[in-house]
């Protein structure tokens, strides 16, 4: 009796599958290696590098080229995968570290930024997907948040462009954050406590927050971390609370992709992460392992998205998309700190 395996017609199928693919997924794992390579080296932020990267080998994706379908299931797949490892980084004993006041104002912030998206965007005559996108990157953890999100929302022919747009301004409005909120908080005289809610509530990558907070101190760098983990625990909540919105609401897809799950995998796995790396069930060999692959996983996906980005389309991105994510900037930056000198 034949032991179970894959007959030959699925080994010749799985077999054509990877030399269809290996390229381009090679392209972007370079492409992720280079970013790195050039934030270790000179300070500029990965993610940001990785999508200018791949904006320049843009032409990798057009029709008859090796890379194509590689490209594409690296912006996909290979960023849902490092979405669901970021589970490995969340532990909810941050939850009590701060205490119940602080995560409210977390929350409420998450809230106020995403109300206030939608409504400046129809001011502003800008899409509801663009405003769920750009306010959630805002409100989460911004260049992984914006494409989480971009991960369910229904595509349109301008989706691509609004996710690197918005991953492109997301990281320079937090880089910008790093260098301009510390002098801020001393400026109106915020203590240790205050100075790291402010710092860890309002920028929105983690790499930022860490930066600004230990230019402050260390006691602020700790305390600006442990808030910024609290906002990126939302991120499986608010995607999931999303799927189900949308599929409650019949949106359709207009590329014609398949309808999402209830529970997207993704979404699933940084659930059942949190929770095993919650219950110290997860080594810190392991967790460490995990925290590296979901980088490297984010990285290759947001040069992917870059490549499959023309650079002129970006550029052509209305002015009031601009005025929005900058205005959701400003909002949550204002929010928090109002929050934050109510509890301290």
């Amino acid at each position: 009796m034949r032991s179970p395996g894959l007959t030959l017609p699925r080994r010749a199928a799985l077999a054509s599958t990877v030399r269809s693919h290996w390229p381009g997924v090679l392209v972007c794992g370079l492409a992720a290696l280079a970013a790195q390579f050039l934030s270790d080296h000179y300070g500029a932020p990965a993610m940001l590098m990785a999508l200018l990267i791949g904006l320049s080998l843009h032409f990798l994706v057009e029709e008859g080229e090796r890379c194509a379908a590689g490209i594409s299931v690296s912006a996909r797949t290979v960023l849902r995968i490092g979405v669901g490892l970021l589970g490995a980084r969340i532990s909810f004993e941050v939850f009590a570290e701060l205490g119940p006041g602080v995560i409210a104002l977390v929350v409420a912030a998450l809230a106020a930024t995403m109300a206030f998206g939608w409504l400046a965007a129809r001011v502003l005559g800008r899409g509801w997907r663009l405003a769920i996108l750009t306010a959630g990157s805002v409100a989460i953890c911004g260049a992984s948040a914006a494409m989480a999100i971009a991960a369910v929302l229904p595509k349109n022919p301008l989706s691509e462009r609004n996710l690197s747009f918005t991953v492109f301004s997301v990281t320079l409005l937090s880089t910008l954050a790093m260098i301009l909120y510390p002098i801020l908080a001393q400026a109106l005289g915020l203590g240790e406590l205050a100075s790291g809610v402010f710092l860890g509530g309002t920028i929105h990558d983690v790499a930022q927050v860490v930066g600004a907070g230990f230019s402050v101190s260390d006691t602020v760098g700790e305390t600006a971390t442990t808030v910024k983990l609290i906002r990126v625990s939302m991120l499986a909540p608010f995607v999931l609370i999303l799927t189900l919105a949308l599929r409650r609401a019949g949106v359709e897809d207009r590329h014609g992709s398949a309808r999402p799950p209830a529970v997207p995998g993704f979404v699933l796995c940084f659930l059942v992460l949190a929770m095993v790396n919650s219950l110290g069930w997860l080594p810190e060999a392991l967790r460490s392992l995990l925290w590296a692959a979901s980088k490297w996983a984010m990285l290759t996906a947001i040069a992917a998205v870059g490549m499959k980005t023309e650079l002129k389309r970006i550029l052509e991105v209305p002015r009031q998309s601009v005025v929005l994510i900058v205005l959701e900037t400003v909002f949550i930056a204002m929010f928090v700190l109002g929050g934050t000198l109510l509890l301290t």
